[in-house]
């Protein structure tokens, strides 16, 4: 296991410079597994996706298989997907409704809470009764933020809330509206060889890349985005860093509608929405988050659950390795929006950030090549820069964290691999919380 020692030498202090080997090494990401995804809050799925008794979704938690169901209580519960007599896959569905989960190797059977319902042959085959209690699947820590379904394997982690920190204050501004948000699913699912942060990073605040990455894509888009094109101007808005190493960049508006990506009727759909809905959400969580509701939206909540607001996507990067993630994205919508509004949305979602997308098939490109240039022992031996903006963060009244202008800025990034090597060296959740509080200080 790397040690601080060794983590000094590949990330400087401030985050600004970093040695290649922590996108490329294996030894990294196993640490990165144990360290990191095993002890963080990570993703599962929404309520909306599991509304019934019995309805079920199966996930990953790092790279361990997880099943995510909804009991005869109602109660979210989650397990690892893996038998527990020789350690098969209990559930091959994406998802479905179930009564048990059976696996298909030697049919033990599995309740919606993962206890161990039933051994065939188990009075004519075992000698003595098989401890059913201590056979049950793995349970995992769930906890929910407005309806967005977190799991945790470490038990001694802060509440998801507590984690969260500063960033459930702003996930409010389009989580607590009336009715709530809610995802449509099923997630679209694709396969790029990247490493995970690189996806997490470019999502956590890198506008610097849009006017000239997506500059093909932002001509045939047109709008808003049309300012920043060929990187020919500053991009305006604020990043936002937190204390857990989640964060975003907003480009916000005023009391007009900011120009959203979509187009035709959606947008005519969507901008009615928004003149009605923003007195509301001013009223409810007052101007800042008014403002920031009026906003396009990149962000990362730490360690790999990315999101959009104004194209309204929701993605998270799975771990394949240190060179190969799975990509798995969602819809962002309310509750309460209309069915028709609902499904433009998800139109809009498809074509930019779908497996296909106009704006997806870019971003992947770049992550793939960020990554793969570290097959040479050379190049892997030059440092990465993240320095842009240094040394403008700081508070402002009326915000909960750290903010930096403009939006051409890597302060979150900084922030966000600061936790990273806060978590890959730090022994126990006193020791990351401490860290952490005390650099969200200075």
């Amino acid at each position: 296991m790397k040690t601080t020692q060794d983590f000094r030498q590949l990330l400087r202090a401030d985050g600004g410079t970093q040695h290649r080997d922590i996108y490329w090494n294996e030894d990294i990401y196993a640490q990165e597994l144990e360290q990191v995804f095993a002890r963080s809050w990570l993703f599962l799925t929404h309520d909306s996706l599991i509304p019934k008794p019995g309805d079920f979704v199966t996930t990953f938690m790092g790279e361990d298989r997880v099943i995510v169901s909804r009991g005869r209580d109602g109660v979210v519960r989650a397990f690892l997907n893996s038998c527990n007599h020789r350690g098969n896959i209990v559930c091959r569905a994406d998802s479905g409704n179930a009564r048990s989960f059976t696996c298909h190797y030697h049919g033990w059977v599995y309740g919606l809470d993962g206890a161990l319902a039933d051994v065939p042959l188990e009075k004519e085959i075992y000698t003595e009764p098989l401890d059913r209690k201590q056979l049950g699947l793995k349970q995992v820590r769930v906890e929910t933020y407005r309806g967005f379904i977190y799991g945790n394997f470490d038990t001694t982690a802060p509440s998801l809330v507590d984690y969260l920190g500063e960033m459930a204050w702003y996930f409010d501004t389009f989580m607590d509206v009336p009715g709530g948000s809610e995802l449509l699913g099923p997630p679209i699912k694709v396969r790029i060889k990247a490493n995970w942060k690189f996806f997490s990073e470019n999502f956590i605040g890198d506008f610097y890349h849009a006017g000239w990455t997506h500059a093909a894509a932002i001509k045939i888009i047109g709008g808003a985005l049309g300012l920043i094109l060929g990187n020919q101007a500053v991009a305006p808005g604020i990043q936002f860093a937190t204390t857990f190493g989640h964060g975003f960049n907003a480009s916000s508006g005023t009391d007009e509608i900011f120009p959203h990506i979509h187009q035709g009727k959606v947008a005519e759909l969507f901008n009615d929405w928004m003149r009605a809905r923003i007195p509301v959400v001013r009223a409810r969580l007052g101007p800042e988050r008014a403002q920031l509701y009026n906003a396009i939206w990149d962000g990362t909540m730490f360690p790999n659950n990315s999101f959009l607001r104004g194209i309204d996507t929701w993605k998270v990067w799975q771990p394949r390795g240190p060179r190969e993630i799975e990509v798995w994205t969602w819809t962002l919508v309310e509750r309460d929006m209309p069915e028709e509004l609902k499904r433009g949305i998800r139109h809009t979602n498809e074509k930019t950030f779908g497996a296909a997308g106009l704006l997806e098939g870019d971003d992947g490109e770049n992550m793939e090549g960020n990554t793969q240039t570290s097959a040479g022992w050379v190049t892997r031996q030059q440092p990465l820069n993240t320095e842009m903006g240094m040394g403008r963060e700081g508070f402002r009244e009326g915000y909960p964290s750290k903010l930096s202008e403009p939006a051409d800025n890597e302060a979150a990034h900084r922030n966000f691999l600061r936790m990273w090597e806060t978590m890959m060296t730090a022994k126990d959740w006193d020791e990351i919380i401490t860290r952490r509080r005390q650099d969200a200080r200075t």
